[in-house]
């Protein structure tokens, strides 16, 4: 969609301008080190090695010399963020590294490269000509190849408007990835969703004048350890008959988060190879309002065989999730994880930021809040708590969408889902995690754009290399 933000890593050359990497509690040994008139230069700029602050020594031809490149305290993953854009063009080299965390070569890179990323599918006449960096020495290019890849595919999937990213179009691209990693990919589409029993999918898209459809990848060892992920792909939510006034509906483009975070990670999953069995599921609907579009107080049978009396057509992404993770649960897979924009009660709670993650598993949280830590890609566990069930009762169905009250919108939404996961007397219980996430910068930060992005994708890649690998 847009060029890779890769092609700002390179490899080594002669003329590149070298980069010293200094902590704050490093810089006065550093600048003892120096000699008198870098002192000077350095004094009269200010200094202080603040995050991602630069300062340029220029050298006896005019240009720059060397750039020193301030690390606070020394454990910002994101002080290289800003440079690939803040630098003036040409290709640079990090020699010189003070008091930085142990991975501050693959962090660099990381960082260089999504600073770098831009959106510019729209725009006429963009350059996207910004500075380069040798790849750093000891970086893990590996990991960073897929870790960029992956994010940028995230990104450019949420940016993309609904007129260009309905499911249709979700769909060419997921066989696209399919095709690129030799993976085998099924679709089911419109009416065939009730004929295979996707109520709930069917019944959500059925108003668009794009057909709703389950989007299905399997790749691996079939003997391979089963991990099964499922994405939020609701491509535009108008809010159906409980339509969103237009101040909620400018973003809702970004309502199939869910699914691009998934498909960028499944991406980077099969370009490591891991030896696992991996399962991508992708309900892909435009909630939209025609004749035929649900209705408030409708009940739909789902495929689990539970039945939902829908409160509020506006709660409509659990409703295709419901409908996925019983399929998702029916080969007992090791782990299930889906991610989903499902709730604005999330965004109130935790921000923009960091992603709820829900699960009754003890041991899978740890795992998660580990991999989180590890590669400073942050979540926070909220609970379960069965006591709030309640809360989505229905007096003429098995469970209501929505529910009456107005408290614990991000835990009520997630009860609903463990009711498609939880197994009937005698099946085996799957370890099973939700995470609700935003998806999307409203502000631009250093390696962060405006716009979509890759929330816990990192923290998902790590958590299963950890399990599986």
């Amino acid at each position: 969609m847009t060029s890779s933000p890769l092609s700002l890593l390179v490899d080594a050359g002669s003329s590149a301008i070298p980069i010293a990497a200094v902590a704050a509690g490093h810089l006065e040994t550093w600048l003892a080190a120096q000699s008198e008139p870098m002192r000077v230069w350095m004094k009269a700029m200010d200094f202080k090695a603040d995050i991602g602050a630069t300062a340029l020594v220029p050298g006896g031809d005019g240009g720059v010399s060397l750039v020193v490149l301030g690390l606070g305290n020394g454990d910002e993953p994101w002080a290289t963020g800003a440079l690939a854009k803040s630098l003036p063009k040409g290709t640079y080299r990090i020699v010189e590294v003070n008091g930085a965390m142990p991975d501050f070569a693959t962090w660099a890179a990381y960082a260089w490269a999504l600073g770098g990323y831009t959106f510019g599918r729209y725009k006429s006449g963009l350059t996207t000509d910004y500075a380069k960096l040798e790849w750093p020495k000891d970086c893990d290019r590996g990991y960073v190849e897929r870790a960029v890849n992956g994010a940028a595919l995230t990104r450019d999937l949420i940016n993309t408007p609904a007129s260009d990213m309905l499911p249709d179009d979700l769909e060419k691209v997921a066989r696209r990835i399919a095709q690129d990693a030799a993976a085998k990919i099924t679709v089911i589409t419109g009416e065939d969703l009730l004929t295979q029993n996707y109520p709930m999918i069917h019944a959500v898209g059925r108003a668009s004048s794009v057909a709703p459809r389950l989007i299905d990848i399997t790749w691996g060892d079939i003997t391979a350890p089963k991990v099964t992920l499922v994405g939020k792909g609701v491509c535009f939510d108008s809010g159906g008959l409980d339509i969103k006034p237009s101040g909620a509906m400018a973003l809702m483009k970004k309502d199939m988060g869910g699914a691009a975070c998934v498909l960028g990670l499944a991406q980077m999953l099969m370009a490591a190879k891991l030896p696992i069995r991996l399962r991508v599921l992708i309900p892909a609907v435009e909630n939209a309002i025609s004749g035929n579009a649900f209705r408030p107080g409708d009940v739909l049978k789902s495929r689990k065989g539970l039945t939902v009396e829908i409160g509020n057509t506006d709660a409509e992404g659990r409703l295709v999730l419901g409908d996925a993770l019983a399929e998702a649960v029916s080969e007992n897979p090791a782990l299930v994880i889906d991610c989903a924009t499902l709730t604005g009660a999330c965004r109130t709670a935790l921000g923009p930021e960091i992603p709820g993650l829900f699960t009754d598993d003890d041991a899978l949280a740890a795992d998660f809040w580990m991999a989180a830590t590890t590669s400073r890609d942050p979540v926070w566990r909220l609970p379960l708590w069965q006591p709030y069930r309640r809360m989505i009762d229905s007096k003429i169905a098995d469970l209501n969408n929505a529910g009456e009250s107005p408290f614990a919108g991000a835990i009520t939404a997630a009860l609903f889902l463990k009711e498609f996961v939880k197994p009937k007397e005698g099946d085996v219980k799957v370890p099973w995690a939700h995470l609700d996430l935003y998806a999307w910068n409203p502000a631009e930060k250093p390696g962060r754009s405006y716009g979509g992005d890759a929330m816990a994708q990192r923290a998902l890649y790590a958590l299963i290399q950890k399990r599986f690998a």
